[in-house]
């Protein structure tokens, strides 16, 4: 039995690896394909083949998207689409999409709300709730510098704000400063886990129960497709709800 069981969390992990690695390789593709196989020139490229490497996936992989992008006039042509909508609770939920088949992936985002006690929107209904941040991350265990320190250099480098979480620290930027923030960081040697456009919720709602239970399989149906990029979500759940959970 116990074999079983590591047998089957294995092959979950396995799964969320390689859907991990799909999505990314379908990132670095959209990015090749829109601003070219060169990251150098390419600041999406560029920094979706680094979040691609701080989760180790093969430079095959990589070469594979990119080389696929440059096929002269081959290729899917994706389209990327926000799906918004409430979960649980009143979850507000913002789902980002990267589809060839738009049909497909809202049957498929409006079944994974519908199933699991949400609904799924129009545009608009939430985005109101979030703000769009450019996000560095930093691992505090890597970082040799005192948290006052280390504000004064991300303000200085034109960032907006710092967020302090238990073990990163979250720089926030404007959207379209997210590349000089990153650039005049990287300078200074600073090295980012991860550097991205996302949806910051403006406030957060506490979550637990049975819709804390319902939201965490909604999440786990939205990481299991392929066409889902991101989710974007203003709720918490504290470590003794989710130890309940399991």
């Amino acid at each position: 039995m116990k074999f079983k069981l590591f047998k089957d969390r294995k092959g979950k992990a396995d799964q969320a690896k390689n859907n991990q690695f799909v999505k990314l390789g379908r990132e670095i593709y959209v990015a090749a394909r829109k601003g070219g196989p060169n990251p150098d020139a390419n600041f999406a490229l560029k920094t979706a083949i680094t979040n691609a490497r701080q989760v180790q996936m093969p430079n095959d992989n990589i070469e594979r998207a990119i080389k696929k992008a440059a096929g002269a006039g081959e290729g899917v042509e994706y389209e990327e689409i926000i799906y918004e909508g409430y979960g649980p609770g009143g979850v507000a939920i913002m789902v980002k999409c990267l589809t060839d088949n738009r049909n497909r992936t809202a049957a498929d985002v409006r079944a994974a709300f519908n199933k699991r006690g949400g609904n799924m929107g129009e545009s608009g209904c939430v985005a109101y709730m979030f703000d769009e941040k450019g996000v560095l991350v930093l691992d505090r265990e890597e970082l040799e510098i005192e948290e006052d320190e280390l504000m004064l250099q991300v303000l200085e480098a034109g960032a907006e704000d710092l967020i302090t979480q238990e073990d990163s620290f979250e720089i926030q930027t404007h959207p379209h400063e997210l590349e000089t923030v990153k650039n005049a960081l990287e300078q200074q040697s600073f090295h980012f886990t991860s550097a991205a456009v996302r949806w910051v919720p403006q406030n957060t709602v506490q979550v637990d129960g049975e819709n804390a239970e319902k939201l965490l399989k909604m999440m786990e149906a939205f990481e299991d497709n392929d066409d889902v990029q991101d989710v974007f979500a203003n709720f918490e759940i504290s470590d003794a709800e989710m130890e309940r959970i399991g």
